[in-house]
């Protein structure tokens, strides 16, 4: 009789039950892969052109570039500057990301020629009138978020390529967002769809990421991005031309003073 119950007990601790992950461990067991395939990149500068499309489908395009650190044990930090049209041009915006920390964002606006800090209540609204929020051009840090894994399936962008769907919760209390539907890949951990739901629970965008291109053996970017107002029925298309890696840029180079010089 004890045989027995010791074979019961060692038959219910490798039970697939005791041992299977919970869906938030899951969730966040997916994010970390995908957070610690990217990791590694230093820095980049990277040339755009940001389209708004209206709902009637008339467009406006925008030329833009963008240079980024990479930042150890914190979020990273990025220089967003516009070129053209007139109407936008010298239009900066400096933006420190942080794992733990409210994000921070300057946004430099060279017909007042002044800075202008952005609140963290205001990080929800629109990003110089286009569909992207201000919070959506912060860096991505596993720790802004809460997770649960879903399910998995084919991604909308490609019905040959499983998919894991994630749904995350931000921590901030300021996000404009009650959560994040994500499809990443399950080969290259690679984000490919998103839908972002209001603080009504409501589905407010989507994003569509497209054309992804691999650089250095290791990091993936996609060239064509998509987002998408389901609420108002306009979208913002942001298109790469050029990305490079590693170019020398330093901490010095995000700061204040950097938004005034980037004309």
């Amino acid at each position: 009789m004890p045989q027995l119950s010791r074979l019961l007990i060692l038959l219910l601790l490798c039970s697939p039950v005791t041992l299977a992950e919970t869906p938030e461990e899951k969730g966040l067991k997916i994010v970390k892969e995908q957070d610690r395939r990217d990791w590694g990149w230093r820095d980049s500068q990277s040339t755009l052109k940001m389209i708004l499309v209206s709902k009637s489908g008339k467009k406006s395009v925008r030329d833009m570039r963008i240079d980024a650190l990479e930042v150890r044990g914190d979020g990273d930090k990025s220089l967003t500057v516009f070129d053209d049209p007139r109407d936008v041009k010298g239009t900066a915006l400096l933006t420190f990301s942080h794992a733990l920390e409210p994000d921070e964002q300057w946004l430099y606006l060279p017909a007042l020629k002044r800075v202008k800090r952005i609140a963290s209540s205001n990080k929800s609204g629109p990003f110089i009138g286009s569909e992207f929020a201000f919070e959506d051009l912060t860096s991505f840090e596993v720790e802004k978020y809460t997770y649960k894994y879903l399910r998995d399936e084919p991604c909308p962008t490609d019905k040959s390529t499983t998919c894991f769907v994630v749904e995350s919760y931000p921590v901030d209390k300021n996000s404009g967002y009650s959560k994040q539907i994500n499809w990443i890949d399950q080969d290259e951990y690679r984000t490919h769809f998103v839908e972002f739901y209001d603080r009504k629970n409501s589905l407010l965008k989507t994003m569509t990421a497209t054309d992804y291109r691999l650089y250095k053996k290791k990091y993936w970017r996609a060239h064509h991005t998509v987002m998408e107002n389901k609420q108002s029925g306009k979208s913002t298309i942001l298109e790469v031309e050029k990305i490079k890696f590693r170019t020398g840029l330093k901490d010095k180079d995000f700061n204040q003073n950097s938004l005034k010089r980037s004309r």
